[in-house]
């Protein structure tokens, strides 16, 4: 099958391709990454390895994740690796790579020009379904509780749950054997003392 032949053909599937967090500011319209991979000349420098494994593992994902921006890879034309992005209002921001890991450069692309959650449209959305939401409960709905719901058992902190329903009880039979024994005796003694005090 020819998708899978190439290097590293994982950076093709589907899979590989949304699993990757940074979806640009919509202000981003064309992101360029300026760095060095002559093997040629002795093979790629130290401060630019970075930026070359930036360029091979996350720039399909960043381009999958933001068909939008168009992206564009300058190799062998600089002494320093750099990230320049053109913004709508016509702000240019550059980034400077040199001698970051793979993982700095996406951390501080991130912070730099990524959306936060609640900026990004899905999120926002899900966030807003889990507040109208009637059947949800908890902090930020309209119910802490799910007692407070009619019907429905009173908190264990305020009103002892039956003990046939705790876990210790429920895997445990014998023990609620033993306390019916216990209270049986108690009741027991209860009614001696009442007809003893009748006397």
């Amino acid at each position: 099958m020819p998708f899978m032949k190439g290097p590293a053909p994982v950076r093709r599937t589907l899979k590989y391709l949304e699993n990757f967090h940074i979806k640009l500011k919509s202000r981003v319209e064309v992101l360029s990454i300026h760095y060095n991979n002559d093997k040629f000349l002795g093979g790629i420098p130290a401060h630019h390895v970075g930026a070359e494994q930036f360029v091979f593992w996350n720039l399909p994902q960043l381009q999958y994740k933001n068909p939008e921006v168009q992206m564009l890879t300058f190799k062998n034309l600089t002494p320093s690796p750099f990230i320049r992005i053109f913004c709508k209002d016509g702000e240019e921001i550059l980034i400077d790579l040199d001698g970051k890991t793979n993982t700095e450069i996406v951390a501080h692309l991130h912070k730099v020009i990524g959306k936060k959650v609640e900026d990004s449209e899905p999120a926002s959305r899900i966030l807003h379904q889990l507040k109208e939401n009637p059947a949800h409960f908890g902090w930020g709905c309209k119910r802490q509780c799910m007692c407070e719901i009619f019907g429905q058992l009173p908190c264990p902190g305020i009103v002892p749950m039956p003990k046939r329903m705790r876990g210790k009880y429920r895997y445990n039979p014998e023990l609620i054997q033993e306390e019916i024994e216990e209270w049986a005796a108690e009741d027991e003694a209860e009614a001696q003392a009442l007809l003893g005090g009748d006397e």
